[in-house]
Parts: structure tokens; sequence; C-alpha cells
């Protein structure tokens, strides 16, 4: 069964560890790392929840990954306002697409909760 989280998580994650490997390339170590790191987590914690031990456990997992997605959204702006780095249009629109559909899942989750 296809699972939109999910698939959206490993495709952002794939393109984090090309942008972080272009970063790298161009000696942009600092942040290379800590968008790899954060850019990563999402899809990790994403994971995780999916067979989270109870709904609290699920919106726990759901909102690490919600900080580490905006985290990641950080270090991208970083990129972008920088005059000497790359930057990435399409993982910028993919972050925040996987953004909408998080928070839709925590919003609905928290509001099922009570």
């Amino acid at each position: 069964m296809k699972n939109i989280v999910v698939d959206n998580s490993i495709e952002v994650a794939l393109l984090i560890i090309e942008f972080s490997e272009e970063l790298e390339k161009n000696k942009k170590y600092v942040i290379g790392k800590q968008l790899l790191k954060s850019g990563t987590s999402i899809g990790a914690n994403i994971h995780e929840a999916q067979n989270a031990e109870s709904k609290a456990d699920f919106i726990h997992k759901m909102k690490i990954a919600t900080k580490e997605l905006e985290e990641t959204k950080y270090w991208l702006v970083l990129c972008e306002k920088s005059k000497n780095y790359p930057i990435n249009i399409l993982l910028k629109q993919k972050v925040n697409e996987l953004g909408l559909i998080l928070y839709k899942i925590l919003s609905t989750s928290i509001r099922s909760k009570k």
C-alpha cells in the first residue's frame, strides 16, 4: 500500500544526499553536514512513527520529524541567501510539500486524540 508521507520523505532524503554531496564538492562542509543530518532525519523519524507504540508515540515522532524539517528549511535558506552557495529549487519545493503533508498528519492526529 502506498504511503505518501513515507514515499515523499525518501524522495526528499535522496535529494538531500545529492545536494549535500554538491556542497561537499564545493568545500561547503559545515552546512553540507548539517543539512545531511537534519534532512535525512526527517524520513528516519517518519519511518519510526509508522511503528509507534501508541498514538502519543506517533505524534511525538512526527513532531520530531517536523522539527528536523524546519531545521532543514533553515539550512536551505542560508544556502539560498549566501552568495557563494549553490541552491536547489526542486529540493526546496519538495521539503515544503513534505512539510504540508507532515503538518496535516499532525493536526489530524492531535485532533483525533482528543
